[in-house]
C-alpha cells in the first residue's frame, strides 16, 4: 500500500458514499485506476465492508453501557458457548476478550436502564458468569469508526 491507498482509505472512512470519480479527483487519479485500487483494497480484506452509521437517538439506542464480565470458567468450550450466546443479543455492539482483572468487555446499547435490566436478566439466564459490572456512559466525548492510518507507513518502514 502506498500514499494514494492511504488517501483513498481516509476518504472512504469519512464517507463511503463519495463517488469514485470524486475520490479519484481528490487523490489525483482518474476514475478507473481509482476504482481498481478500491477493488484491490476490498479483495485484500483491507476494506471489510461499507456500512451506514446511524444516530443512536434516532433509533432509540441512546444509552451506552460498558459491561465487564468475569468468569471462573476459562475453557475453549465455554468461550465458544459464550460467544454464541452474545451473538443472539443485538444490543451488544462490541465484544472483547480482555487481559487483566476483567475477562470480557461488552459495549451494549439500549433505550433506557429498564431495557438494560431486561438484557442483563436474559444474559445471566443463558450462561454462567461469576461477576458482571456495568458502567453507564454519561456522555460520548469522542466516537469514530475511522482507524488511524499513520501506522501503515510504520509497518512498511519496519519491513525495509
Amino acid at each position: 500500500m502506498d500514499r494514494l491507498d492511504r488517501k483513498i482509505l481516509s476518504i472512504l472512512q469519512e464517507d463511503a458514499t463519495i463517488p469514485v470519480a470524486e475520490i479519484g479527483r481528490r487523490v489525483g487519479l482518474s476514475t478507473t485506476p481509482c476504482w481498481r485500487r478500491i477493488q484491490k483494497l476490498e479483495e485484500d480484506g483491507v476494506i471489510q465492508r461499507r456500512v451506514a452509521i446511524l444516530a443512536p437517538k434516532a433509533v432509540n439506542a441512546k444509552v451506552t453501557v460498558f459491561v465487564s464480565i468475569t468468569t471462573s470458567q476459562h475453557s475453549e468450550e465455554w468461550l465458544r458457548r459464550f460467544a454464541e450466546v452474545i451473538r443472539d443479543f443485538p444490543e451488544v455492539v462490541e465484544f472483547y476478550r480482555m487481559s487483566g482483572q476483567v475477562d470480557y468487555l461488552l459495549r451494549v446499547v439500549v433505550p433506557d436502564i429498564e431495557a438494560y435490566d431486561s438484557f442483563y436478566k436474559r444474559l445471566i439466564s443463558r450462561i454462567d458468569i461469576a461477576d458482571v459490572s456495568s458502567s453507564f456512559a454519561m456522555e460520548q466525548i469522542k466516537y469514530t469508526t475511522a482507524l488511524p492510518l499513520q501506522y501503515m507507513q510504520m509497518e512498511k518502514e519496519k519491513a525495509v
